[in-house]
């Protein structure tokens, strides 16, 4: 059974130190994806921009700075308010938004309550897969059997 978990927030974008602009957003967690979480800014275009990184990292940036590259995420106080910094990098340009932490929190806890970390892997069903895959059948066994006679077979012996 697949669940997702999402909730609707405003992030600020900020422009430069003295302005920033809301943009509504929406994180989305689904236990087929157990790893990622997705987030959607929904700016002024006719569709949303979307971002998938791993959950590991919101975790992580809720707590300290982390990330490096495209994502990067960091607590911090603005005007006495909790905030994630989400530091974003792409071939089109760079944005900082901030991010309520106790929204995105309270959703990331949801998260982890519905998929604990370290049980990922077991919904994505990897080990019951390779299992499946690598057991022989019946009729493999035939497939295994060398067309060629051994030379440890007996003259006329196939």
């Amino acid at each position: 059974m697949n669940t997702v978990v999402e909730r609707e927030l405003e992030l600020n974008l900020v422009l430069s130190p003295e302005h920033s602009v809301p943009v509504p957003a929406r994180l989305t967690y689904r236990t087929d994806d157990p790893y990622a979480v997705h987030m959607s800014f929904h700016i002024s275009s006719d569709t949303p921009v979307n971002w998938t990184f791993a959950r590991e990292l919101l975790v992580e940036g809720v707590f300290r700075p982390c990330g490096h590259g495209d994502v990067r995420i960091w607590p911090t106080k603005v005007e006495g308010r909790s905030v994630l910094c989400l530091a974003l990098s792409s071939p089109d340009g760079d944005a900082l938004l901030e991010a309520p932490s106790a929204a995105v929190s309270a959703w990331l806890e949801r998260t982890l309550v519905l998929v604990a970390p370290g049980t990922e892997s077991v919904r994505l069903g990897i080990d019951a897969g390779l299992t499946r895959l690598l057991t022989p059948l019946p009729a493999d066994d035939l497939w295994l059997r060398s067309p060629w006679p051994s030379d440890e077979s007996a003259d006329g012996e196939c």
